[in-house]
């Protein structure tokens, strides 16, 4: 028997960087997202052979370990699962070395803004709960995933991608210094339908270090940067309002509200955008645009683009002169699972 785990990517409709310490834990965040149809994938194959073995086949990468029970904290490609193996060992008290194949596949590339790494440490999570029998519910694998990334490898960002990843669907999250509460939002489906036909993602082709955004952003709040500070508070209340207006099916306003939502993210730090992701904001305006946003941290990666239908076609052409790629948005309403298969 081999075990098998997926896990939803997520589009940050609002309230994104809220979650973040230091501001979550003084001021309390709150963000809306949703999980799309790209996914992280997670296949564990026990081995009687003692080794340990990692597969990552979206960035070609592979390594093979004789006889290794704990991993160095190294800052490499396997740091993650490293990590991992590492902290389900220690968690659990498994003193027994553990040998298998992991192998792992991301629909969206590193630096995407669509939660991509910690998404695949959900899903990987996932995996070795379904093989061990864990005794972890959703919200256990979420926070178990976002200490990995933030305690024991001390990587920057934070919470929402763990979250978002394990329980799916439309979610309005509250983040404070001891909690963290996920509040599933019941939409009706045609409002769904509606939003997935009247939004589009484009990718700028260029990843980002999200890490160095976050840590200018983090370090504008120590520093009590009025200018940074209340740039979040915005965000913040934004979200509340992106709530309204989806249950309500006021949809219109969700792309000013992604509009409002972008003119705040960008007083949170300078790095968040550059002249490149200003001029592909300003062109989407200019054609038809009521709003949109930069997905993740900023700086490159993933945009999305709230856009009515006699200009949705247009924009997609002129958009498609800058060189990235365009896409549709569809939404997908479960989060993390895993199985076991005998199916090779």
């Amino acid at each position: 028997m081999l075990i098998r785990a997926k896990a939803p990517l997520r589009l940050g409709l609002a309230g994104g960087g809220t979650d973040v310490s230091p501001y979550s834990d003084t001021y309390g965040g709150a963000i809306l997202n949703a999980t799309i149809n790209k996914f992280a994938y997670a296949t564990l194959i026990p081995l009687t052979t003692p080794q340990v073995i990692f597969k990552c086949f979206d960035i070609d990468k592979s390594i093979v370990f004789d006889n290794v029970n704990y991993f160095a904290n190294e800052n490499d490609d396997f740091r993650l699962i490293k990590g991992i193996h590492n902290r389900i060992k220690s968690e659990f008290n498994i003193e027994t070395p553990l040998y298998y194949q992991l192998e792992t596949f991301v629909d969206a590339p590193p630096g995407s803004g669509l939660g991509s790494s910690s998404t695949l440490v959900v899903a990987i999570v996932a995996a070795f709960a379904e093989w061990l029998g864990l005794p972890l519910g959703e919200y256990d694998i979420a926070h178990l995933a976002y200490s990995i990334e933030r305690e024991d490898l001390a990587l920057s960002g934070g919470k929402q991608d763990q979250y978002a990843a394990t329980f799916g669907g439309f979610n309005f999250m509250e983040f404070h210094a001891d909690r963290v509460v996920v509040n599933p939002l019941r939409i009706k489906e045609e409002y769904i339908h509606e939003l997935e036909f009247s939004l589009i993602q484009y990718y700028t082709g260029t990843s980002r270090l999200s890490s160095k955004i976050i840590d200018a952003q983090v370090k504008n709040v120590h520093n009590n940067s009025a200018k940074s500070i209340e740039a979040m508070h915005s965000l913040k209340a934004l979200a509340f309002n992106m709530k309204e207006a989806l249950l309500r099916g006021k949809l219109d306003e969700i792309g000013e509200l992604l509009h409002e939502s972008w003119i705040s993210k960008k007083k949170m730090a300078d790095e968040i955008s550059n002249p490149v992701v200003d001029e592909i904001y300003d062109t989407a305006i200019k054609n038809g645009a009521i709003g949109g946003k930069i997905s993740g941290a900023g700086g490159g990666g993933y945009m999305m683009f709230y856009v009515r239908n006699s200009s949705l076609y247009p924009l997609i052409n002129k958009l498609n002169q800058f060189g990235g790629q365009v896409e549709r948005v569809n939404f997908y309403s479960q989060g993390a699972i895993s199985w076991k298969t005998k199916y090779i």
